[in-house]
């Protein structure tokens, strides 16, 4: 079994496992159409799903076997504003996809690329994964730039590839690899800007 050492602090925000008094917080973003645009044959939530969906991820506070999720809620002094997931998809391969989501209303600060980073960092530097990937709709713009804030590249366009509220639709894959990661410069999430570190 593999967990990171809880809380994750970063400059601005706490990581920690999701609870189940997060539910407030949790049906405040996922009852959004906003939020929800974007996720496969999900719409607004209700109530009671999104306590499903709290109970489901108060589970995934660490990988113990291939296919596990680790979900982490993303809080700020307001209280939980998001969570981020890793996938692990390949215990062979050391592979595991990333997934994200904010509250709108916290948008456009970098506090999705902040949390996201520090869970891959996570990854790689305790878990020992080799590559991570993240997929997105095609038009799913802000998912697109995050991924690239984090210095993901763009690897591929499945065109067509997946039925999307009853329409083809496109899919973006971005990865990172261990080494990639920790070659490259850091990315201030404020902004979405490289810096050097001398």
């Amino acid at each position: 079994m593999s967990a990171p050492t809880y809380p994750i602090r970063t400059a601005r925000l706490t990581l920690r496992p999701v609870r189940s008094d997060d539910l407030d917080d949790v049906y405040a973003y996922q009852r959004r159409p906003d939020v929800t645009r974007w996720m496969r044959g999900a719409g607004p939530r209700t109530r009671e799903q999104s306590r499903a969906s709290v109970l489901a991820m108060t589970g995934e506070d660490a990988l113990r076997v291939e296919g596990d999720c680790l979900t982490v809620a993303v809080v700020e002094q307001t209280g939980v504003i998001g969570h981020v997931e890793l996938v692990w998809r390949s215990e062979a391969d050391r592979t595991a996809e990333l997934g994200f989501v904010v509250h709108p209303d916290h948008g456009g600060r970098g506090l999705a690329t902040e949390a996201a980073a520090a869970v891959v960092d996570w990854g790689f530097t305790e878990f020992g994964l080799h590559r991570v990937y993240g997929r997105c709709h095609a038009r799913n713009d802000a998912s697109a730039r995050l991924m690239m804030r984090l210095g993901m590249r763009q690897e591929a366009r499945h065109v067509a590839s997946y039925l999307f509220e009853g329409e083809w639709a496109d899919q973006l894959v971005f990865a990172v690899l261990d080494d990639e990661w920790r070659s490259r410069e850091p990315v201030d999430p404020r902004v979405g800007l490289r810096w050097s570190i001398d």
